[in-house]
C-alpha cells in the first residue's frame, strides 16, 4: 500500500503576500509533510511525528526563526 496526504491545510501563519505553506498528515498517520501551497505538486519534505513535534517546539521557544 503507498501512503498519502490527502487532508492538506494552510498553515495559521501564512503571510497575506503568498509566503504560505500547508501541512498534512499522511494517510497512515506516520509522517507529517509540508509543502509550498504555490507548487502543490512540488516537493514535500516529510517529518516523523516526533520530528515533527520537536521542530514546532523549537519554533515556539524562538529557537527557530524566520530569515
Amino acid at each position: 500500500m503507498t501512503s498519502s496526504y490527502s487532508r492538506w491545510r494552510k498553515s495559521t501563519r501564512s503571510g497575506p503576500q503568498a509566503d504560505c505553506v500547508e501541512v498534512a498528515v499522511r494517510d497512515d498517520g506516520l509522517m507529517v509533510g509540508v509543502r509550498d501551497s504555490k507548487a502543490v505538486t512540488g516537493v514535500v519534505v516529510s517529518f516523523t511525528s516526533q520530528q515533527w513535534v520537536s521542530f514546532l517546539g523549537q519554533v515556539k521557544r524562538g529557537a527557530i526563526r524566520r530569515p
